[in-house]
């Protein structure tokens, strides 16, 4: 069997070669950043458009099947858009790509400011924010794949999405003091201008800095800098630096690899998206006023999901380590990937115990319930972070570069298109129980499926593709 191993001396070689592929991973981090926190700023201005915690009798009046309209219909958009991304940025090239993607979400957000009371402008603006979006994850798992080594990827890739971990930590604390500072009616709007804004500051320094390894080969990127990048000989790595040879989706889809990456996506970024769209409202609705607690408002659910979003960032980072370290032993891609996202995919089964916790906080004293509430979804978020630098990676581990973005805008429409079904499931669960009286019921169903779902589709990922097979004559 192939195993790839590292000796201390390809390893001083490595260190020795340049650094310039870092500057790349860092503008890739804060393009996710911005990303994140632009798509997750409605998170926190929920509590004002539904009238929530210290918003109770005035902002919007919205209810949360309202609010699920919008995450929904961003996601379908977003979902669908991204598929078409994928084609686009393997035929014009990431750099152009990656900066076309955040010049029309930025404008989008920023506008966004613009939308009144209304349910169905916040849909139309949301939308178009997506179409905008969805070209970065593509093109940044493709530029990921242009300017690292195989043994390198999930690592960048684990670096750069963090970004989506700080994007929400920035959200977190920043749009519930925009809402205080400013009010709530001026307040959501300047949310959007400031974070809207951010886009084109990044922007100038891509424009200045990114570009493809063979055109800054001799420039800013070293002879052998650019060597160790494309230190593997397989076909997918001698294709990388051809963005014009784009492939059909529809040849694409043909292969269980697609079908692998695509149904672990459709089945666990559902999660990820209900954590980012539904924590703070959650953590407002099920932690209210008692005679031994203050209650939780908005700024103090922001800086729990700040702790969340925090810890997320450890996952991402792990997430790429592990499985670089098992290569590194002699593993082989393959199984260093999948035996890392197994250990990832039994984490979140802690989540059974969060409403064990919430649910019952005469018995352990409301700070002690919301203490482990927060504890256990921070460590099932980090879970779910180092699953996704590493499902990420698998498009570029099975597919040649001119096919990487295609296959990843396949895979993260799906996830986008699971992760719209979830925000309808807890838009009407939430709905009907708190009518009903017991809104803890509708979230004990949706830890239920957080909590078994990624084993799930580890199981889908191993039988669909048992054994390490490069997809080869595209």
């Amino acid at each position: 069997m192939h195993t790839e191993t590292e000796s201390p001396k390809s390893s001083l070689a490595a260190s020795a070669s340049g650094n310039y592929r870092w500057v790349i991973c860092a503008l890739l981090l804060f393009a996710t950043t911005i990303n994140s926190l632009d798509k997750f700023v409605i998170s926190y201005l929920k509590v004002f458009f539904c009238s929530e915690g210290e918003f109770a009798g005035s902002g919007f009046g919205w209810q949360d099947v309202h609010y699920s309209y919008i995450t929904t219909s961003f996601t379908i958009v977003w979902s669908v858009a991204t598929i078409f991304a994928g084609i686009i940025i393997d035929k014009i090239g990431s750099r152009r790509g990656l900066a076309l993607a955040v010049a029309v979400w930025s404008t989008f957000e920023m506008l966004n400011a613009l939308a009144g009371p209304r349910v169905v402008w916040h849909c139309v603006m949301r939308n178009l924010l997506g179409v905008g979006e969805a070209g970065h994850f593509p093109g940044a798992i493709k530029t990921a794949a242009e300017w690292f080594p195989k043994k390198e990827r999930a690592f960048a890739t684990g670096i750069s999405n963090t970004g989506a971990s700080i994007g929400a930590m920035i959200a977190a604390l920043f749009v519930p003091w925009c809402l205080a500072f400013h009010g709530g009616p001026l307040g959501w709007r300047l949310a959007f201008v400031y974070t809207g804004a951010l886009g084109f500051v990044w922007l100038f320094f891509w424009w200045i800095l990114g570009g493809m390894p063979a055109k800054m080969r001799g420039k800013r990127l070293s002879e052998a800098e650019y060597a160790h990048i494309h230190q593997d000989e397989d076909e997918g790595e001698k294709t990388a630096q051809s963005p014009r040879r784009g492939v059909s989706w529809f040849k694409l889809l043909t292969y269980r690899q697609t079908w692998a990456y695509s149904t672990a996506k459709f089945m666990t970024d559902g999660i990820w998206w209900f954590y980012l769209f539904w924590l703070p409202s959650y953590l407002v609705v099920q932690f209210p006023k008692t005679e031994n607690f203050e209650g939780m408002t908005s700024q103090l659910a922001g800086r729990l999901s700040f702790i969340v979003w925090g810890v997320a960032i450890a996952g991402s980072v792990l997430g790429g380590r592990i499985p670089m370290s098992f290569m590194n032993r002699g593993w082989s891609v393959y199984r260093a990937r999948l035996g890392a996202m197994v250990m990832f995919a039994a984490l979140p089964l802690l989540v059974l115990f969060v409403q064990v916790f919430a649910s019952n906080q005469d018995l352990f004293g409301a700070k002690n319930a919301l203490v482990c509430v927060i504890v256990i979804i921070s460590i099932a978020v980090a879970a779910h972070q180092a699953w996704s630098a590493n499902l990420y990676t698998t498009p570029a581990d099975w597919f040649p570069g001119k096919a990487v973005a295609s296959v990843s805008g396949i895979g993260i429409a799906a996830g986008g298109l699971g992760g719209a079904l979830v925000q309808l499931l807890v838009g009407q669960l939430t709905t009907h129980y708190k009518a009903a009286g017991n809104v803890q019921t509708a979230y004990s169903i949706i830890f239920v499926v957080a909590a078994f779902v990624y084993l799930a589709a580890w199981v889908v990922i191993k039988l669909l593709v048992p054994r390490h097979k490069p997809v080869s004559g595209l």
